[in-house]
């Protein structure tokens, strides 16, 4: 499952759109719910991070929370979602 911002965050030109329709069409895709925000919030403030700065990545992470458990997290910036998590949540770089 992947958050409803990650496909925004993902977007690039040099990928053709069905391509990309293609890919996330085999995701389930979770909507940003007022609880996935909040949980963002809480996230960013027990960490003392900016929401500037680590505003996707905390609803990314806020999301990953509502998946069943064991989760592991994949991502391309494992600096940031290591920083949101700690060692609470497997991160795989990719």
């Amino acid at each position: 499952m992947i958050s409803a911002l990650t496909p925004i965050e993902a977007q690039d030109v040099r990928t053709e759109p069905d391509r990309l329709r293609w890919y996330l069409s085999r995701l389930r895709i979770e909507p940003l719910t007022e609880e996935i925000g909040m949980a963002a919030i809480d996230l960013l403030r027990a960490r003392r991070l900016h929401g500037h700065r680590y505003a996707i990545d905390a609803v990314v992470a806020s999301t990953a929370l509502q998946a069943p458990k064991p989760v592991v997290l994949v991502t391309s910036d494992e600096d940031d979602m290591t920083t949101l998590w700690g060692k609470s949540v497997k991160v795989v770089a990719i």
